[in-house]
């Protein structure tokens, strides 16, 4: 598939009435899970591509440029009322945000099992087991509170089970800041680079949000807790991508992306009138693309092969089980943690190294971190945590059901069970 060789409509024949705009949401009792998780996806995607393209209007001198670009954010702000309406009333935030942390980590994983790029598969797996591990402390709370259990919801595809500890996933600023991909990244590298990050973004902007909306104060702490892991993961993930791009070169990768994504979403979604919807915005998004692709030309003498020289479409997105694959991740890579431009096992820091310091500010008082006070709570409650395994841990300091660990990959005097 290649998306420019497709004929764009006009683009007053792309907007919507209110009818067109207000889609039926999905069953929350029946719903594939995966449906619901593409629907939080795409959702962050035209957050990502609206807020970008407020971003160039503010950078921007010419007004008769500004225009061409609000008309295509107003065609986003339309694609994204009509996805954020797909949600449906009755599912609860800590619902919905099972299907958030679900989403991240099947994302992630299926995304670093598809890039080129070695360095880019390392942020992707190291943000992975933090991921994987809000996903169980958000469990533990939605069961304890609400006596929902989170395998039903995720469909029992992912597993709900300790990862790094979110108390270690506090680090000083300056490591989550890491090297950019540049214009010769293979054309999956820099689609995943993208997708990431607003996946990444939308996560962090939902959080921020729904903080103070939670009814109960242990929860309002998690949500504030986690939320400040999900800035840390876009400023890393906002860091790989490509500075040199100008803006409208920027705003065609990002047309494209789109493209890709719903058309991957088409291409695999289960849900008939789901994959209408798809359908229908990829064709839109058709037509996004060929405008950012004139304006690209008509602006800075570029064509759009100059920034995308190899346009086929990879093989399509595809949100699905990687219990395997995340084993393998958090058996090899639990005691990592970010340093600078790189990643290094815990145990190897200077004892002066600012993790420890910034550890120290934060996190000085263990029995008041949120995401341990979540886990301890639920175990003084029913003698153990709340977890949906296929097997053990395969980290052993992670296997006592009784104890929430608070050391891995935050301790550097702490010695990896067979982690290398």
């Amino acid at each position: 598939m290649n998306p420019f060789d497709e004929n764009p409509r006009k683009m007053d024949d792309t907007f919507m009435d209110w009818t067109a705009l207000y889609a039926q949401p999905y069953n929350k009792h029946s719903v594939d899970p995966y449906t619901r998780t593409r629907v939080i996806l795409m959702n962050g995607t035209e957050f990502e591509a609206n807020w970008f393209s407020h971003q160039f209007s503010r950078h921007c001198a010419d007004n008769e440029l500004r225009r061409q670009v609000a008309l295509l954010r107003r065609g986003e702000q339309q694609q994204q009322k009509l996805i954020s309406m797909l949600k449906p009333a009755d599912e609860t935030i800590l619902e919905h945000t099972i299907g958030y942390e679900q989403l991240a980590v099947d994302l992630t994983a299926g995304l670093a099992q598809m890039v080129g790029d070695q360095y880019v598969k390392k942020a992707l797996d190291f943000a992975l087991l933090e991921d994987f591990d809000h996903l169980y402390r958000y469990a533990d709370l939605l069961d304890m509170e609400a006596g929902v259990q989170a395998e039903n919801l995720v469909g029992r595809y992912t597993e709900i089970m300790p990862g790094r500890p979110t108390i270690a996933h506090h680090r000083h600023p300056y490591d989550s800041i890491k090297k950019p991909i540049g214009k010769n990244a293979d054309p999956m590298t820099k689609l995943a680079v993208g997708i990431i990050t607003a996946a990444e973004q939308q996560t962090m902007n939902y959080y921020m949000n729904v903080c103070g909306f939670y009814p109960s104060e242990l929860g309002r702490k998690l949500y504030q807790e986690i939320g400040m892991i999900e800035e840390q993961h876009v400023s890393q993930y906002g860091s790989l991508m490509d500075v040199s791009e100008t803006w409208l070169e920027c705003l065609l990768m990002h047309q494209y992306t789109e493209c890709y994504l719903y058309w991957s979403c088409a291409q695999t979604e289960t849900c008939p009138v789901m994959r209408g919807v798809w359908q229908r915005l990829f064709e839109q998004e058709i037509t996004h693309l060929h405008i950012a692709a004139q304006l690209l030309r008509d602006y800075e003498n570029k064509d759009w092969q100059q920034v995308i020289p190899n346009p086929e479409f990879p093989a399509p997105l595809q949100l699905k089980e990687n219990i395997g694959y995340v084993r393998n991740i958090l058996r090899s890579t639990v005691y990592d943690t970010g340093v600078r431009e790189n990643w290094e096992n815990v145990s190897a820091l200077r004892p002066d190294f600012e993790f420890f310091a910034y550890q120290d500010i934060v996190n000085h008082d263990v029995a008041a971190v949120p995401s341990h006070m979540v886990i301890d709570r639920y175990i003084a409650q029913n003698g153990q945590d709340y977890r949906w395994e296929t097997d053990r841990n395969p980290i052993a300091e992670l296997q006592d059901r009784r104890r929430d660990n608070t050391t891995v990959g935050r301790q550097a005097n702490r010695v990896p069970s067979g982690v290398r």
